[in-house]
């Protein structure tokens, strides 16, 4: 007889748990026997709505977690470090949406599309990539298997949902004072924690995260060094710009890269990408047809267009990609993961 699971989602009521919770609604590949939604104190006591049931949002404490077989955690990563193993000792598994445990050496960093298989060495703690990281490797990972990969060059285009609810708000009520000539003072900041505000509306911060010694920000070095970690190959160049634009929801990612085998063409790598899991392609240039972050907002793909050799180097090529931050980027590739869990029947 199939298992009914016990699933708690660990900041039901952010931008990513409340997506969670309607992922988790849609969910027929396992049985969900039981839901828990847990919140910081603030939020204990409110109610969502689970399949037409009300639920009561509960204060997240380790003792939460008696009886939980996949814990969700959305939360904050200082949430994270606090209660990601006090689940594990309770007997739960762990699919953590923050950079708290991603770059551990124990800790599987899994996009199912491109390395489900390292959910098998799993120790209780399962990190999902940040949103940018994860929308590329999806794209690129049917372009390395079948031509390798040697150099990634990206550039992204952020929705300031990656930043909360609060920056969402922030974003919309800038944008009714610029457009109607208020004065206002900015509260929007690049990171929480970092001295600056500054404007978003109109405007593009070529800064996400906090800088690190060698004047990349944190954002930057995480798409970096998790690519590297999910493709399991540090040798792979990468180098990446991360830019925060007013748009709500969905990022986009301007991305050259170069192949390891010689005279690949721009078709043989839309070809690779046509049947390519979670990818679509959407490329006809004639007929102006390119991923558009308005157009990903709602869907689980990862749309790729504009693919191109490069004018210089026969073994280099320009994409552009585009997902909905929320859902691939993050509330969908945690689902996922549990998904991928039952199906390998390592839970």
């Amino acid at each position: 007889m199939a298992k009914n699971y016990h699933v708690a989602v660990v900041g039901a009521t952010g931008a990513v748990g409340t997506q969670m919770v309607k992922l988790l609604e849609e969910v027929t590949s396992f049985e969900i026997g039981k839901v828990s939604f847990l919140s910081s104190a603030r939020s204990a006591g409110k109610k969502k709505t689970f399949r037409g049931e009300e639920i009561t949002i509960e204060e997240a404490k380790p003792e939460s977690f008696l009886g939980v077989d996949i814990a969700l955690f959305s939360a904050g990563g200082t949430v994270s470090k606090a209660l990601a193993k006090e689940a594990v000792k309770r007997g739960a598994i762990v699919i953590d949406n923050t950079s708290a445990f991603r770059m551990d050496p124990d800790v599987p960093l899994v996009v199912p599309e491109v390395n489900e298989e390292a959910l098998k060495g799993h120790e209780g703690i399962i990190a999902n990539p940040n949103c940018s990281t994860m929308q590329m490797v999806t794209a690129l990972e049917p372009i390395r298997k079948k031509f390798g990969l040697n150099r990634v060059i990206v550039s992204t285009y952020q929705a300031v949902s990656g930043s909360g609810v609060s920056a969402i708000r922030e974003l919309k009520d800038q944008s009714r004072a610029v457009l109607n000539g208020e004065n206002f003072t900015p509260q929007y900041l690049p990171v929480k924690g970092d001295k600056r505000h500054y404007q978003i509306a109109f405007n593009a911060l070529p800064q996400i995260d906090v800088f690190t010694d060698n004047d990349y920000t944190y954002e930057e070095m995480k798409m970096i060094n998790e690519t590297r970690k999910i493709m399991e190959d540090d040798a792979i160049k990468v180098a990446a710009t991360c830019v925060r634009i007013p748009v709500v929801t969905g990022h986009s990612e301007s991305v050259y890269i170069e192949v390891e085998e010689p005279g690949v063409s721009a078709k043989a790598i839309q070809e690779a990408l046509k049947n390519a899991p979670g990818v679509v392609l959407e490329d006809d240039p004639a007929n102006q047809v390119y991923p558009q972050a308005t157009l990903a907002e709602n869907k689980k793909e990862v749309f790729v267009g504009r693919v191109r050799n490069d004018l210089d180097d026969p073994k280099g090529f320009h994409m552009w990609i585009v997902s909905d931050n929320l859902l691939k980027g993050a509330a969908w590739n945690s689902i996922q993961i549990a998904e991928s869990l039952v199906k390998l029947e390592i839970i």
